[in-house]
């Protein structure tokens, strides 16, 4: 839940592995932006999104400097940079091979036993207590390709740039 008049329900602080922000990073360094934040500010007049008038498109190296500010600005804290790296299990892996499995799962399970109150409940005990919290990490990378689809995407991996 969050109470802001912009948005009801959101993700916070979701914890992206390094070499994915960095990836994320290094394929959009080059795209333009207006702004740092795409969450709210943008122009509606028309419709459709636009950029804020006044404002100028940039390269994303030049809004977001370092990797982590591209990761944790651009969606408001939705995500956070860590160190951890892909198959640690203490961070959100964007691109995998899903025939491989979903490493997803395990991380979002170790959020949601790390965040109960009673520590001596295994994580394997009471899966409806973080059924909808790893369901939703779960099912993020794939929200994020079909956003950054819609939106025009850049490089590779289908980032958006506006």
């Amino acid at each position: 839940q969050a109470d802001s008049s912009w948005r009801r329900e959101r993700i916070l602080h979701v914890p992206l592995c390094k070499e994915d922000c960095e990836e994320w990073w290094e394929d959009c360094r080059d795209s333009v932006t207006c702004k740092e934040n795409w969450h709210k500010g943008w122009n509606w007049a028309t419709g459709t999104n636009r950029c804020p008038w006044g404002s100028m498109c940039r390269p994303f190296s030049e809004i977001f400097p370092q990797p982590k500010d591209l990761c944790e600005k651009i969606w408001s804290n939705s995500y956070r940079y860590t160190p951890e790296r892909r198959g640690s299990g203490r961070c959100i892996q964007m691109w995998f091979d899903p025939a491989q499995g979903n490493p997803n799962v395990v991380v979002a399970k170790y959020y949601a036993w790390k965040k109960r109150s009673s520590p001596d409940v295994a994580p394997e005990r009471d899966h409806a207590g973080c059924a909808l919290q790893w369901s939703v990490l779960v099912l993020l990378p794939l929200a994020l390709v079909v956003v950054t689809e819609v939106t025009g995407g850049c490089g590779s991996r289908g980032w958006g740039s506006l």
